[in-house]
């Protein structure tokens, strides 16, 4: 039996907390969708923030775009927690600075296996040869 190794585990699990925090602010119940209108956002931007998370999330599934969904992912957690802390809800802040840090940590190993790996076997990757 082989080890699964952190490294594996951690963009599924932090893809599939994007998945779900997506699927909570696109069909926003009564209480984010109040949440985005106190902070001053406009009505519809649960939409974008949604959107985003799905995206990171999507992009966080297959290695090759893995780098990319951290970045993702990381910005939108960073606009939550800059968000939360200039309304002064600290408490809140926690969970994105969390997430953001698990997100930084998937991007630096993506980061790192790729300057590992040699251009041409990156493009055999790619290309599925």
């Amino acid at each position: 039996m082989s080890k699964i190794s952190w490294r594996q585990v951690l963009p599924f699990a932090l893809a599939a907390f994007f998945v779900v925090g997506s699927l909570s602010n696109i069909f926003a119940p009564g209480s984010i969708y109040e949440e985005y209108l106190k902070w001053g956002y406009p009505r519809w931007f649960h939409f974008v923030t949604g959107s985003l998370e799905l995206t990171a999330a999507i992009l966080l599934f297959r290695t090759p775009n893995r780098l990319l969904g951290s970045a993702l992912g990381c910005a939108v957690m960073f606009a939550a927690l800059a968000t939360v802390i200039i309304h002064g809800e600290y408490g809140h802040a926690v969970p994105p600075l969390v997430v953001a840090t698990l997100s930084l940590v998937v991007g630096w190993t993506s980061w790192r296996k790729r300057l590992a790996s040699p251009a041409i076997d990156q493009y055999k990757r790619h290309a599925g040869i």
